[in-house]
């Protein structure tokens, strides 16, 4: 942590330590209401206010009765300037020690910690990169110096790294699906890396550039210890949606199935065509599985779903035993449940959309812009 004018810069590096190994920590968000309602920073020992900026121009000895004594303080906007004036203002009024959040909500929103999930039976590593502020996760898996990536996000300069660090050259990037709530960096990190990127076709229809099929019995070697990934067709988030077992220990679902929830098939406008095979996806293809398979998704809606060190992962039996979305005996019901009364859709998921097909461009700013917000993909996310 750096020290500007008193106040202490805590990057979302620093932040994402804190939240993952529980310790207790006080935010001060002063973004304005909307915005603090619409998404905001969780954690289990974290406690939150909201108090707007411009109620504090004046001062802040109104609130220091609300700051408790003795933990840690954290001042967070959007970009980091009203955070750090609030945080001086709090350090003048006689807080000892005042933190802001360092390029704000969106340096949180893009920050991604890697989390080792476990070996492979022949050598070799799964790897899950946890995006704290936006819920998404992307996938690493690493045998005999190659690796493959499962759902880049678009700071592919994360995976280029961890990868060098690795001593492992990425040969294969694929997409679970086409993706609506963020930008996907697979093609962009394939043709940086010069690996091959998968797609499933049937999401592909209106994709404008070259990509290798993803489909059942195109199995992908990763190293030469055969580390098998095999796909298998999972529509109903996406009429492509594809899953794959990993090394026989895990199952990578896409949006289709979450720890807590299930995927929701309505972000294509396509809702009452996909609710059958969300269902036969869920209800009778994966029942057809080992059991014992990890699952691991490639989103989290509520931070409840993070276990220990931050990993996102639960045996599929204990979600057919609790996860709500996989006992709903009635198709009607599951119907019901999966097309009304859904959370509001992501932030520009049109665009997101048409972005991840190709057909648009937009610079840096405007892709963080495009993405602010919390991930929405699930059918029981709040």
């Amino acid at each position: 942590m750096t020290s500007t004018t008193g106040v202490i810069a805590m990057t979302a590096k620093e932040l994402t330590q804190i939240i993952l190994t529980k310790e207790k920590i006080f935010i001060l968000d002063v973004r304005n209401e909307s915005d603090f309602n619409d998404w905001r920073i969780e954690g289990e020992n974290t406690e939150t206010i909201n108090i707007p900026y411009f109620q504090l121009l004046d001062g802040v000895e109104s609130i220091m009765e609300k700051v408790p004594v003795g933990r840690t303080l954290l001042v967070v906007c959007a970009k980091e300037g009203s955070s750090k004036y609030v945080a001086e203002q709090m350090l003048d009024a006689g807080i000892s020690q005042v933190y802001y959040l360092q390029g704000g909500m969106k340096s949180w929103n893009e920050y991604l910690q890697p989390v080792k999930i476990g070996d492979l039976k022949q050598g070799g590593a799964i790897y899950q990169f946890v995006r704290l502020g936006k819920g998404c996760l992307s996938y690493m898996i690493m045998s005999e110096g190659e690796a493959a990536v499962i759902d880049a996000l678009r700071m592919t300069e994360i995976f280029v790294q961890f990868a060098e660090e690795s001593g492992v050259q990425i040969k294969h990037v694929l997409d679970t699906h086409l993706h609506a709530d963020h930008i996907s960096g697979g093609r962009k990190l394939a043709e940086e890396t010069r690996a091959t990127y998968w797609l499933p076709p049937k999401d592909a229809d209106e994709v404008v550039f070259p990509y290798a099929k993803l489909e059942e019995g195109n199995n992908i070697t990763i190293g030469s210890t055969a580390i098998y990934m095999e796909p298998i067709y999972s529509p109903g988030h996406t009429k492509g949606s594809t899953s794959f077992i990993v090394d026989k220990q895990y199952l990578l679902t896409g949006d289709i199935l979450f720890i807590e929830s299930i995927g929701r098939p309505d972000l294509a406008g396509k809702a009452d065509d996909w609710v059958g095979d969300l269902r036969t996806s869920l209800y009778h293809r994966y029942k057809q599985l080992a059991q014992d398979l990890i699952v691991l998704p490639a989103h989290f809606g509520k931070i409840t779903e993070l276990g220990e060190g931050g990993k996102v992962m639960a045996q599929l039996s204990e979600l057919y035993r609790n996860n709500a979305g996989l006992n709903i005996d009635s198709e009607e019901i599951f119907r019901i449940a999966v097309s009304e009364n859904l959370p509001s859709q992501p932030h520009a998921y049109q665009e997101i959309r048409r972005m991840n097909m190709g057909k648009i461009t937009t610079s840096k700013e405007e892709q963080r812009d495009m993405e602010m917000g919390p991930n929405r993909c699930a059918v029981h996310d709040n």
